[in-house]
């Protein structure tokens, strides 16, 4: 059954493989939409991002819209040291996309899409939760028509700060709104993605597949591989956004636990911290799925299998 997403997104490394994942022959999922925010890199270089990706994937068919250029209230950080100055450094790409976005507002195409469906709609959040606050505070009725929100952020430790993950981390006001919304929300934090490292044997299997899809995804975990290995000593780059795509593609590849989760927006100490209640031991309602373990050798089958699916 084909589920309908509309994935908002700050583009990045992850977030590009996420999108090849998503809009892959094989794929079970039909983009509506693709929504950009200010996260990774400023909001227009990761619209430009988005759209070299699309292009790159041979999908024109997908509209883009800008979102939110900073947070609700903070001023806006970027993750240069990760992502680079371009936010998807590492492969060539055009420095003017032949695709063109919307004139739209991200949040404007959020509720509109929502109130359009004929189905209910997942939000794949990959970013700072900026445009999805946005489109809740603007209208809150369209709660009624998400299926789930399913989002790449937060987790019981930080990659940011001590305790907070970036995406979380650079608006927990927004996060904090969207996790108070009473809509079904999917965790996927780092205690999992720090589980799928894109290894050199990984991205070896990768080189394997013979298609201009494979070679540009070779292309990005090379990139974010050295990044992860200088500034976090680990010896492959997390798959983070990409957790979101897989687990919709196929939800058993990981184990989830409902919890209650809150997001400390006050304190200058522990701002963007994730608070996830997983020994249940505040007894307040559970309002999200969080990610706690992934079966990774079928991550990588899996992420094959989508990535020789451009070959057809």
């Amino acid at each position: 059954m084909t589920k309908k997403i509309i994935m908002d997104c700050d583009p990045g490394h992850d977030d590009a493989i996420a999108l090849i994942l998503a809009g892959a022959k094989h794929s079970t999922l039909d983009i509506l939409a693709v929504t950009t925010v200010a996260g990774n890199q400023a909001v227009e270089k990761n619209t430009k991002n988005a759209l070299n990706v699309l292009e790159v994937m041979g999908r024109r068919d997908i509209e883009v819209s800008v979102g939110a250029s900073r947070p609700l209230i903070k001023p806006a950080s970027f993750a240069s040291e990760i992502h680079g100055d371009s936010g998807l450094d590492g492969p060539k790409l055009p420095e003017v996309p032949s695709l063109k976005p919307t004139q739209y507002h991200a949040a404007d195409v959020i509720i509109k899409t929502l109130k359009q469906s004929s189905d209910p709609v997942t939000i794949v959040a990959t970013g700072p939760l900026t445009n999805v606050a946005t489109a809740l505070i603007k209208d809150p009725s369209i709660a009624q028509y998400i299926d789930s929100i399913t989002i790449m952020g937060g987790g019981t430790f930080g990659n940011w700060t001590p305790t907070a993950e970036f995406n979380i981390w650079v608006d927990a006001e927004a996060a904090t709104r969207v996790f108070e919304s009473g809509i079904n929300i999917n965790v996927f934090g780092l205690d999992v993605t720090h589980q799928v490292l894109a290894t050199d044997e990984v991205i070896q299997r990768f080189s394997a597949i013979d298609n201009k899809i494979s070679k540009f995804v070779v292309e990005l975990l090379k990139f974010f591989k050295s990044t992860y290995k200088t500034h976090f000593n680990m010896d492959g780059g997390p798959i983070h956004d990409a957790c979101t795509i897989l687990y919709l593609l196929q939800p058993d590849l990981f184990t989830m636990q409902q919890t209650h989760i809150d997001i400390e927006h006050q304190s200058s100490l522990t701002y963007g911290t994730m608070s996830v209640d997983l020994n249940n031991v505040t007894n307040k309602e559970k309002n999200a799925y969080f990610a706690t373990s992934v079966d990774v050798e079928r991550v990588w089958t899996l992420m094959e299998h989508m990535l020789e699916s451009y070959n057809v």
